[in-house]
């Protein structure tokens, strides 16, 4: 038997050294990024099961008398902070890298095994610290969670205008049908779920002024959008105003939603735990995929820390010259084989890569603990006024840098905004 369980762990061990060995360049964001989602599981995990164990650890169970909603946000901001550490310490570590000879790129891509023991002995660890440092972890995470919600904002009005201008680069007559199709498209869908919003959060018989302002609001605001980019001088287009309106619809929807289940005015009270379900699970599932594609949107924009050297922000170049189609193969051979002995830079900013990971270790902890609000059910999940809040700031936040988008080239000619 114990001959059959060394077995078992060497090839155990095996599968695992294999698996962290077989992590590529090109998959290591993906592994960084599977890396994130485990914290997310094990902070959920944690938060449901975990406040039994943790009211027997002294140092975490003081004198005073705790809640269970407590000891589940103690969960979740300790498992945030490893995971905040961990990708913050990668992040200093990465400043200055913009070649792939500096050894620090190995370090980036490779070492999973050991990245692994890392990360685990950091959430270890957090569950050592007094409680006086996770309380000033969690009111920092506040500000970690809404610049991370301010990066995604810039990142979708990187890619709307990114869109816009792909298409109408092409210069063909189906694809300023298919623009003018999904802006008009997009608008009916953010007008009409907006009409739904107001069945949802505006029953009769209530006094929901609070509800019906947050939505004609939102209203107003696609409206303007249109107007603003559609305006001669702005020189606009109807697409990235139609996507921002559909965003900010949703977000006031998802601030809706957050309301307390008591509320008369949240027509989805009725439905608490399917409710409850779907908003971890899309929130969770909304989290990862944001971080992967603001990381990889890192990689191809130079709007977010490029560094200099990369092949994005070099200017664009003819791969050979007139004189060089002239030479000799022998002295073509001589530059290939300098070319390859070149330090190639790296395509994207490792620093901003794990810095938005350590952002977004934030964001999740206030996902999962209602930004550390007690006073809600401890079985329902981002639902309170500070998650309201938070959502219809961001909505507003977004469209004052959409509108900052479209003005600003008016307002200062001298400067180019891309």
């Amino acid at each position: 038997m114990s001959c059959l369980a060394s077995c078992c762990v060497a090839s155990s061990c095996g599968l695992c050294s294999s698996v962290a060995s077989g992590i590529s360049k090109r998959s290591a964001r993906l592994a960084y990024c599977g890396l994130f989602g485990g914290s997310l599981i094990l902070s959920w995990i944690l938060r449901e099961v975990g406040a039994p164990l943790m009211e027997k650890i002294p140092w975490i169970s003081s004198s005073d008398t705790h809640t269970k909603e407590w000891y589940q946000i103690q969960a979740v901001l300790r498992v945030s902070m490893g995971n905040f550490l961990f990708f913050a310490i990668f992040a200093l570590i990465m400043i200055g890298v913009k070649d792939q000879n500096d050894r620090r790129d190995s370090w980036h891509h490779g070492g999973w095994i050991a990245k692994m023991v890392i990360w685990l002995l950091l959430v270890v660890l957090m569950f050592f610290l007094p409680n006086v440092v996770i309380s000033i972890y969690g009111t920092l995470s506040k500000f970690g969670a809404g610049l991370f919600l301010l990066v995604q904002v810039i990142i979708l009005l990187d890619f709307t205008h990114s869109w816009n201008d792909a298409w109408v680069e092409k210069d063909e007559q189906k694809w300023y049908i298919a623009l003018l199709a999904v802006s008009i498209g997009c608008y009916i869908i953010a007008f009409a779920f907006s009409g739904i919003l107001f069945i949802w959060f505006n029953p009769s018989g209530h006094d929901c002024g609070l509800n019906v302002f947050f939505i004609v609001m939102s209203m107003i605001l696609a409206f303007a959008f249109g107007i603003i980019a559609l305006h001669p001088t702005v020189n606009g287009s109807l697409l990235p105003a139609s996507v921002i309106s559909l965003y900010c619809a949703y977000v006031c929807f998802t601030g809706l939603s957050s309301e307390p289940r008591d509320y008369v005015c949240n027509g989805l009270h009725n439905k608490t735990t399917a409710v409850t379900t779907s908003t971890l699970i899309l929130g969770m599932l909304t989290t990862v995929l944001s971080v992967l594609y603001s990381a990889l949107r890192a990689g191809s924009s130079t709007t977010f820390l490029s560094p200099p050297s990369s092949p994005k922000s070099a200017g664009k170049t003819p791969l050979l010259e007139a004189e060089e189609l002239e030479e000799g193969k022998e002295k073509k051979k001589e530059k290939e084989k300098e070319k390859e002995t070149e330090a190639r830079p790296v395509s994207y900013s490792y620093t901003f890569f794990h810095l938005i990971f350590a952002l977004a270790s934030m964001y999740s902890a206030m996902l999962l603990s209602g930004w550390t609000n007690t006073t809600e059910s401890s079985d329902l999940i981002d639902v309170g006024w500070t998650s309201v809040w938070v959502r219809i700031c961001t909505e507003w936040v977004t469209a004052a840098l959409f509108v900052w988008s479209l003005v600003a080239p008016l307002i200062l000619p001298d400067r180019e905004f891309f």
